[in-house]
């Protein structure tokens, strides 16, 4: 069978080879590595240029079957010359080739040899112009694919300086502003925007001046689901820790503290951790100051000392809401 289908995909005409891709997605994972090592990926990106969607489709099916679970197969098909060939489809942004080119290069972009090449293909700025199109031909799986493919190419430390200056870090800011805090995308687009912002001190830069950007970031914090708010407040903390001086009022104006103290005591563990951290850079460590200031000075202090005992009763929560009140006073 193996033979057959090579066999089609090198010399057979176009209903032939198209027979032969969809044939090679339902192999088994021996028999993918076995056509691969003979040689069947060429015939099938040669087949990613046919104007036929048709074709097109198959082989996109059969490359990702390869792909799947094999670092050597995806190599291979960098190698092979894919990489531009899958971008120039997301650029025709024809459905449903959109969907699959977009978990095509998600996966290619899991393998380290490849996302290099990736980045240097212009990818970037197209995978963000995509995410920036309100398009119904974009499915939500085709944007989630996008996030996490810049997510995969921000882990490479030769990449992340180009994403940082690609306008990645503001698209993604404006992106989250238009969207409801609590979806899955948003969650995705903070994961990526703490990525970035922790490994560069440009796309840092660009994402504690962009105006607004404060307020988005506080209100991802306080709206987000779970996995959101720990990135948000991850984000803010980077911000405040590197430009505490200058951002510091800022924050403190969006009113991020009842917000912080509450994810302080019922957000996930590492949520926890960075809410108490930014609470303490965020306190008014001045010596001189108002009776009010040193007042809600003592009373976060109190709070922060039953937070760290672990005190997740009524009486901490009691705590906290005693001291947004004070805030607010």
């Amino acid at each position: 069978m193996e033979e057959v289908v090579l066999k089609a995909l090198l010399f057979g005409g176009g209903d032939d080879r198209i027979a032969a891709a969809r044939e090679v997605a339902n192999f088994s994972s021996k028999q993918r590595q076995k056509v691969a090592e003979k040689g069947v990926i060429s015939p099938l990106v040669l087949m990613l240029c046919e104007e036929d969607c048709e074709a097109i489709q198959a082989a996109l099916f059969a490359l990702l079957s390869l792909a799947f679970g094999s670092e050597r197969n995806k190599i291979r098909i960098g190698k092979s010359g894919a990489i531009p060939k899958i971008l120039k489809i997301l650029q025709c942004q024809i459905e449903p080739l959109l969907d699959l080119a977009a978990a095509a290069l998600l996966i290619l972009s899991s393998c380290t040899q490849n996302k290099l090449e990736i980045a240097a293909s212009g990818a970037i700025q197209l995978l963000i112009n995509l995410l920036n199109l309100n398009r119904d031909n974009i499915s939500m799986q085709a944007k989630l694919d996008i996030l996490s493919t810049l997510h995969n190419l921000s882990t490479c430390p030769q990449s992340v300086r180009q994403i940082a200056l690609s306008g990645c870090v503001v698209s993604l800011l404006q992106l989250v502003h238009g969207l409801e805090k609590s979806s899955d995308l948003v969650e995705k687009i903070m994961g990526l925007l703490e990525e970035i912002v922790s490994s560069s001190e440009t796309a840092l830069k660009v994402a504690a001046e962009i105006e607004g950007a404060i307020s988005v970031l506080v209100e991802a914090m306080e709206e987000g689901s779970a996995q959101c708010k720990e990135h948000a407040v991850g984000i803010l903390l980077v911000i405040c820790q590197n430009y505490r001086d200058r951002y510091r009022g800022m924050i403190l104006r969006e009113g991020v503290m009842p917000g912080l103290l509450q994810l302080s005591v019922d957000g996930t563990w590492r949520g926890k951790e960075k809410a108490k951290e930014l609470l303490l850079l965020l306190r008014d460590d001045s010596n001189s100051g108002s009776r009010s200031k040193q007042s809600k000075n003592v009373l976060l202090e109190k709070v922060m000392r039953k937070i760290d005992r672990g005190e997740r009763g009524g009486t901490s929560l009691k705590l906290v809401e005693e001291m947004i009140e004070k805030l607010r006073t």
